[in-house]
Protein backbone atom coordinates (compact mmCIF):
# COMPACT_ATOMS: atom_id res chain seq x y z
CA UNK A 1 0.00 0.00 0.00
CA UNK A 2 1.68 3.55 -1.29
CA UNK A 3 1.71 6.16 1.52
CA UNK A 4 -1.15 8.37 0.31
CA UNK A 5 -3.38 5.53 -0.19
CA UNK A 6 -2.06 4.66 3.75
CA UNK A 7 -3.24 8.06 4.27
CA UNK A 8 -6.18 7.92 2.75
CA UNK A 9 -7.20 4.94 5.09
CA UNK A 10 -6.40 6.12 8.01
CA UNK A 11 -7.97 9.77 7.51
CA UNK A 12 -11.39 7.84 6.05
CA UNK A 13 -10.97 5.66 9.30
CA UNK A 14 -10.88 8.74 11.92
CA UNK A 15 -13.62 10.37 10.13
CA UNK A 16 -15.86 7.29 10.40
CA UNK A 17 -14.50 7.04 14.44
CA UNK A 18 -15.53 10.51 14.62
CA UNK A 19 -19.33 10.47 13.35
CA UNK A 20 -19.60 7.19 15.78
CA UNK A 21 -18.33 9.02 18.62
CA UNK A 22 -20.89 12.04 17.89
CA UNK A 23 -23.96 9.73 17.31
CA UNK A 24 -23.00 7.84 20.63
CA UNK A 25 -22.69 10.85 22.76
CA UNK A 26 -26.54 10.51 23.96
CA UNK A 27 -25.94 7.37 24.85
CA UNK A 28 -22.82 7.69 26.63
CA UNK A 29 -24.53 10.43 28.89
CA UNK A 30 -27.88 8.24 29.58
CA UNK A 31 -25.60 5.26 30.73
CA UNK A 32 -23.53 7.26 33.26
CA UNK A 33 -26.90 8.75 34.41
CA UNK A 34 -28.41 5.24 34.23
CA UNK A 35 -25.56 4.01 36.28
CA UNK A 36 -25.12 6.86 39.03
CA UNK A 37 -25.83 6.42 42.37
CA UNK A 38 -27.78 3.10 41.27
CA UNK A 39 -27.69 -0.31 43.71
CA UNK A 40 -28.89 -3.34 41.92
CA UNK A 41 -31.57 -5.39 44.11
CA UNK A 42 -30.76 -8.79 44.61
CA UNK A 43 -32.48 -10.60 41.83
CA UNK A 44 -33.13 -7.77 39.59
CA UNK A 45 -31.20 -6.99 36.37
CA UNK A 46 -29.61 -3.95 35.44
CA UNK A 47 -32.35 -3.51 32.81
CA UNK A 48 -35.51 -3.76 35.13
CA UNK A 49 -33.84 -1.53 37.83
CA UNK A 50 -33.21 1.69 35.59
CA UNK A 51 -36.93 1.20 34.43
CA UNK A 52 -38.28 1.25 37.59
CA UNK A 53 -35.98 3.70 39.29
CA UNK A 54 -35.14 6.15 36.92
CA UNK A 55 -37.77 6.02 33.54
CA UNK A 56 -37.17 7.32 30.67
CA UNK A 57 -34.65 9.59 29.83
CA UNK A 58 -35.05 13.00 28.12
CA UNK A 59 -33.23 15.09 27.10
CA UNK A 60 -34.65 19.18 28.45
CA UNK A 61 -34.73 22.80 26.89
CA UNK A 62 -36.13 25.85 27.07
CA UNK A 63 -38.47 27.91 24.79
CA UNK A 64 -40.08 30.97 25.66
CA UNK A 65 -38.79 30.44 29.27
CA UNK A 66 -40.98 26.57 29.85
CA UNK A 67 -39.19 24.03 30.14
CA UNK A 68 -39.67 21.61 26.85
CA UNK A 69 -38.47 17.59 27.04
CA UNK A 70 -37.90 15.19 23.82
CA UNK A 71 -37.42 11.65 24.79
CA UNK A 72 -33.35 10.85 24.61
CA UNK A 73 -33.55 8.49 21.71
CA UNK A 74 -35.03 10.89 19.40
CA UNK A 75 -32.30 13.50 19.79
CA UNK A 76 -29.53 13.25 16.96
CA UNK A 77 -27.28 15.58 18.93
CA UNK A 78 -27.03 19.16 20.84
CA UNK A 79 -25.03 21.82 18.28
CA UNK A 80 -23.83 25.49 18.67
CA UNK A 81 -25.47 27.77 16.05
CA UNK A 82 -22.91 26.94 13.32
CA UNK A 83 -23.07 28.12 9.45
CA UNK A 84 -26.44 28.03 7.95
CA UNK A 85 -26.94 28.35 3.92
CA UNK A 86 -29.90 29.76 3.63
CA UNK A 87 -32.73 28.71 0.92
CA UNK A 88 -34.73 30.65 -1.46
CA UNK A 89 -38.27 30.65 -1.80
CA UNK A 90 -39.09 29.40 1.85
CA UNK A 91 -41.32 30.45 4.53
CA UNK A 92 -39.57 32.95 7.34
CA UNK A 93 -38.88 29.74 9.72
CA UNK A 94 -37.11 27.71 7.75
CA UNK A 95 -33.50 29.65 8.25
CA UNK A 96 -31.87 27.37 5.96
CA UNK A 97 -30.07 23.94 5.52
CA UNK A 98 -27.06 22.75 7.36
CA UNK A 99 -24.38 20.22 6.96
CA UNK A 100 -24.77 17.69 9.84
CA UNK A 101 -22.53 15.43 9.79
CA UNK A 102 -21.95 14.61 6.29
CA UNK A 103 -26.36 14.62 5.73
CA UNK A 104 -28.05 17.70 4.53
CA UNK A 105 -30.47 18.87 7.48
CA UNK A 106 -33.23 21.74 7.12
CA UNK A 107 -32.79 24.75 9.90
CA UNK A 108 -36.03 25.41 12.09
CA UNK A 109 -36.10 28.24 14.32
CA UNK A 110 -38.28 27.09 16.70
CA UNK A 111 -39.81 29.96 17.84
CA UNK A 112 -40.50 31.48 14.56
CA UNK A 113 -42.86 28.15 13.77
CA UNK A 114 -44.62 28.02 17.24
CA UNK A 115 -45.07 31.96 16.15
CA UNK A 116 -43.60 33.15 19.55
CA UNK A 117 -41.99 36.29 20.10
CA UNK A 118 -39.14 36.74 18.68
CA UNK A 119 -35.73 37.57 20.92
CA UNK A 120 -31.93 37.96 19.65
CA UNK A 121 -29.35 34.75 19.46
CA UNK A 122 -27.69 34.28 22.49
CA UNK A 123 -23.85 32.37 23.53
CA UNK A 124 -26.92 29.57 25.21
CA UNK A 125 -29.26 29.43 22.13
CA UNK A 126 -28.39 25.96 20.43
CA UNK A 127 -29.28 23.64 17.50
CA UNK A 128 -30.94 20.45 18.72
CA UNK A 129 -31.95 17.73 15.73
CA UNK A 130 -34.24 15.54 16.14
CA UNK A 131 -35.10 12.46 14.23
CA UNK A 132 -38.35 9.96 13.89
CA UNK A 133 -37.56 7.29 10.94
CA UNK A 134 -36.10 8.91 8.64
CA UNK A 135 -36.63 12.84 9.59
CA UNK A 136 -34.62 15.12 10.89
CA UNK A 137 -34.66 18.35 11.78
CA UNK A 138 -32.41 20.98 13.32
CA UNK A 139 -34.52 23.16 15.78
CA UNK A 140 -32.78 26.75 16.91
CA UNK A 141 -33.87 26.37 20.51
CA UNK A 142 -33.02 28.96 23.51
CA UNK A 143 -30.92 26.73 25.35
CA UNK A 144 -30.38 22.91 25.94
CA UNK A 145 -29.87 22.30 30.29
CA UNK A 146 -29.76 19.01 31.07
CA UNK A 147 -30.60 15.15 30.92
CA UNK A 148 -33.52 14.33 33.12
CA UNK A 149 -35.19 11.20 34.25
CA UNK A 150 -38.84 11.21 34.12
CA UNK A 151 -40.84 8.45 35.12
CA UNK A 152 -44.28 7.40 34.50
CA UNK A 153 -46.27 8.37 37.22
CA UNK A 154 -45.48 11.93 37.45
CA UNK A 155 -47.10 12.46 33.66
CA UNK A 156 -50.40 13.73 32.47
CA UNK A 157 -51.22 13.29 29.69
CA UNK A 158 -55.02 14.36 29.98
CA UNK A 159 -56.61 17.22 28.10
CA UNK A 160 -53.65 19.25 26.31
CA UNK A 161 -55.90 22.63 26.71
CA UNK A 162 -54.88 22.94 30.33
CA UNK A 163 -53.75 26.07 31.97
CA UNK A 164 -50.15 24.28 32.64
CA UNK A 165 -49.53 23.80 29.30
CA UNK A 166 -49.14 26.75 26.74
CA UNK A 167 -51.25 27.64 23.82
CA UNK A 168 -48.40 27.09 21.39
CA UNK A 169 -47.30 23.64 22.73
CA UNK A 170 -51.08 21.69 23.20
CA UNK A 171 -50.58 20.26 19.16
CA UNK A 172 -47.42 19.05 19.80
CA UNK A 173 -47.39 18.07 23.75
CA UNK A 174 -47.77 14.37 24.17
CA UNK A 175 -48.32 15.64 28.13
CA UNK A 176 -46.88 17.41 30.86
CA UNK A 177 -44.69 15.73 33.62
CA UNK A 178 -44.34 17.88 36.95
CA UNK A 179 -40.87 16.66 38.43
CA UNK A 180 -40.27 18.36 41.97
CA UNK A 181 -42.03 21.95 41.34
CA UNK A 182 -41.37 22.21 37.58
CA UNK A 183 -44.13 21.47 35.09
CA UNK A 184 -42.04 19.88 32.03
CA UNK A 185 -44.02 19.92 28.44
CA UNK A 186 -43.21 16.79 27.03
CA UNK A 187 -43.25 17.08 23.05
CA UNK A 188 -44.54 14.79 20.35
CA UNK A 189 -41.70 13.96 18.04
CA UNK A 190 -43.55 12.63 14.92
CA UNK A 191 -46.29 14.96 16.03
CA UNK A 192 -44.12 17.69 15.33
CA UNK A 193 -42.10 16.92 12.37
CA UNK A 194 -44.72 15.30 10.85
CA UNK A 195 -47.24 18.15 10.89
CA UNK A 196 -49.03 20.07 8.18
CA UNK A 197 -47.71 23.35 8.90
CA UNK A 198 -43.68 21.32 9.12
CA UNK A 199 -44.40 19.36 6.08
CA UNK A 200 -45.93 22.41 3.41
CA UNK A 201 -43.04 24.84 3.88
CA UNK A 202 -41.76 25.04 0.55
CA UNK A 203 -42.17 27.36 -1.72
CA UNK A 204 -43.76 31.09 -1.33
CA UNK A 205 -44.25 31.97 -4.73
Amino acid sequence: MSSKDLRTTQRDALSALQQMRTASAVGAALQQIAQAGMARPEGSSASENVVREVGAQYLVFTVDDRDVAVRAEQVQGVERLADVTTVPNVISWVKGVMNLRGSIASVVDLRMFLELEQVPYTPRTRLLSLQYNEMVICFVVDSVSEMLPIQEAVISAGNMRQATIPHWAVPYAAGIALVATRAIVLLDVPRLLFSEKMQHYESLG
